[in-house]
């Protein structure tokens, strides 16, 4: 049987990596080892970006909604406590946009939360 060299292979995931690291400064864009550890270390960060980056927009959301909470005299905790007792299912995205393009009907959600704790 025919002896099998790697070297097509080998060129094929070295131009893979070479292009991942386009724009990189020196050596990190032109050398496949340096190219590589680079390249391996991004992708791990950005694995691990995807994972906080749901998190800190959660965090700005109930930052938001807790502001705009405030403005109507009550607090985060209170006002999502109301909010789950009237039965208004709102995830907090939607809350912190309707806090900032429509303050009124915010405070009507405040009211409505304020009502049931009451």
């Amino acid at each position: 049987m025919a002896r099998v060299k790697g070297a097509v292979h080998a060129r094929k995931n070295h131009k893979k990596v070479l292009k991942l690291a386009k724009g990189y400064y020196g050596g990190r864009s032109r050398l496949y080892r340096t190219a590589n550890e680079t390249v391996m270390r991004a992708q791990r960060h950005a694995y691990i970006g995807r994972k906080l980056k749901k998190r800190d927009f959660r965090k700005l959301w109930i930052t938001r909604i807790n502001a705009a909470a405030r403005l109507n005299d009550m607090n985060y905790s209170q006002f999502m406590h109301g909010l789950k007792l009237a039965g208004i299912d709102i995830n907090r995205k939607m809350l912190s946009e309707l806090a900032i393009q429509d303050p009124e009907a915010f405070t009507a959600l405040v009211n409505t939360s304020k009502a049931q704790i009451a």
